[in-house]
């Protein structure tokens, strides 16, 4: 592994523990407001307590880290011996995150590049895996942000959700476009466009959504090798269908994912989201 070049990314790219740490990846953390509570995604609130708010309709927004809190990182990454820093994050479409730690780059003691990769959840992490395995091969910053960014450029992310209001409540897809999900109660289909979550498809019913979004993802990923994550919040069973259904249409496939989505993308989503990242190598 290389020491000169560490990897910072935020814990919206719901990376394995084990693969984080193998990898030498650190996360920062994003921050949940759960009523008058602000807690830490990853350590302080867990899914199933995200869920039963979110269907209790307690009020739930997100935080993004302080740029304090990437000044910390970056100060104890460099001490450890790095020197120089690729902090790889969420859209800057949808958080204050990216320039969040533009703010804290600019005074740290090694080099720091930030790149907003336009992705989230697994989209982002495989562009923290692929500057991490860049780096371990020796790269310098330059070379694994490059890394990063070709990875986000080949990378698309589909989801279902049961409904947009939990988008709309958070700001994250326009009232005209939570429309798209509301006329004769169609099941509405999303991608990750520009940064942006964009509807994709309309769709009658849960269970052909979710066939269409299976279909999107195997067609997708073609037959070069790829990697695929399935996410899900509050949705275990339908995810590992979903992933099982994948691993049987897709010939190319290296590594498939499955895991739920932390409490941050989960309070803009709601319960019974089904998300399907595709990225080739």
């Amino acid at each position: 592994m290389s020491r000169h070049v560490a990897i910072v990314t935020d814990s919206t790219a719901y990376l394995p523990a084990r693969t984080m740490e193998r990898h030498g990846i650190t996360a920062v953390p994003l921050t949940v407001v759960l009523g008058d509570r602000a807690l830490e995604e990853g350590t302080e609130i867990s899914t199933r307590s995200l869920a039963q708010a979110l269907q209790k309709r307690r009020s739930v927004t997100t935080s993004r880290p302080g740029p304090e809190i990437f000044a910390e990182t970056y100060r104890r990454i460099a001490e450890s011996g790095a020197e120089g820093i690729v902090s790889l994050h969420l859209s800057a479409e949808l958080s204050g995150t990216h320039d969040a730690a533009v703010v804290a780059a600019r005074d740290a003691a090694v080099p720091v590049r930030v790149v907003d990769t336009g992705m989230i959840a697994m989209a982002l992490g495989f562009c923290a895996l692929a500057a991490a395995e860049a780096a371990e091969a020796g790269a310098t910053v330059d070379e694994a942000v490059a890394a990063a960014e070709k990875r986000a450029a080949g990378t698309s992310a589909y989801f279902y959700v049961d409904t947009l209001d939990y988008l709309r409540r958070g700001g994250r897809i326009g009232a005209a476009q939570a429309l798209f999900g509301s006329a004769l109660a169609v099941k509405p289909l999303l991608q990750l466009q520009d940064g942006r979550i964009e509807p994709l498809e309309k769709v009658r019913t849960a269970s052909r959504a979710i066939a269409r979004l299976e279909e999107i993802g195997a067609d997708r990923a073609g037959s070069a090798p790829v990697d695929i994550a399935v996410h899900h919040l509050a949705a275990p069973d339908r995810a590992s269908a979903l992933a099982d259904r994948l691993r049987d249409r897709v010939p190319g496939l290296a590594d498939l994912h499955v895991s739920e989505v932390g409490a941050v993308i989960g309070a803009h989503t709601g319960p019974g989201l089904l998300g399907v990242v595709v990225s080739p190598r």
